[in-house]
């Protein structure tokens, strides 16, 4: 975490509750007096998950409809919406759920906000190795997942085609790791 000028909040106005976010208006003191207004979008969190094997990166397709994309290239990802568990969990379920499988070792890669103007949304993203099918993997019926095992010699062909941010975190992550 970077040294700069400190603040405290002095009041929060909600104006929006949803499924997925909160919005409201927040307010904070700088040091010096100056005081600043920002909307802010609460975001439970999510994971990201790198699923390599010896040949793959498993990759999805789905369609983000906010965006107007019918098949966006991701990582397998979950919001972090069950109480209590930990970010790991969710990986590991989301994995199972998103592409039927589970996998031997996780290692934690990184987290980071994915826009930290206007919101709190953090992502855990994960390293999952040693894939094997997943017992009892259950989609939710309403995702449209087209699941992607992609080709590792390949990996800049997805880093090409991919426009969601922790994906593309994800795939260049891996690419500099591998060497390329």
């Amino acid at each position: 975490m970077s040294e700069g000028p400190t603040f405290e909040p002095t009041g929060s106005e909600p104006k929006y509750e949803g499924k997925i976010a909160t919005v409201s208006v927040e307010r904070y003191r700088y040091e010096d007096g100056d005081e600043v207004t920002r909307e802010k979008v609460s975001h439970p969190g999510a994971v990201g998950i790198v699923a390599v094997d010896e040949r793959h990166v498993w990759l999805t397709r789905q369609p983000r409809e906010v965006v107007g994309e019918g098949a966006s290239l991701e990582i397998p990802a979950g919001k972090l919406d069950v109480p209590d568990e930990e970010p790991l969990q969710t990986a590991k379920r989301e994995l199972a759920e998103e592409i039927g499988r589970q996998a031997d070792r996780w290692e934690e890669v990184m987290s980071f906000y994915t826009s930290p103007g206007f919101s709190d949304e953090r992502v855990w993203l994960y390293l999952a190795t040693g894939l094997s099918e997943a017992p009892e993997a259950q989609a939710d019926e309403l995702e449209r997942i087209e699941i992607v095992p992609w080709p590792l010699q390949e990996l800049d062909s997805a880093i090409a085609q991919c426009e969601d941010s922790k994906s593309l975190i994800a795939l260049l992550w891996l690419a500099r790791r591998s060497g390329r």
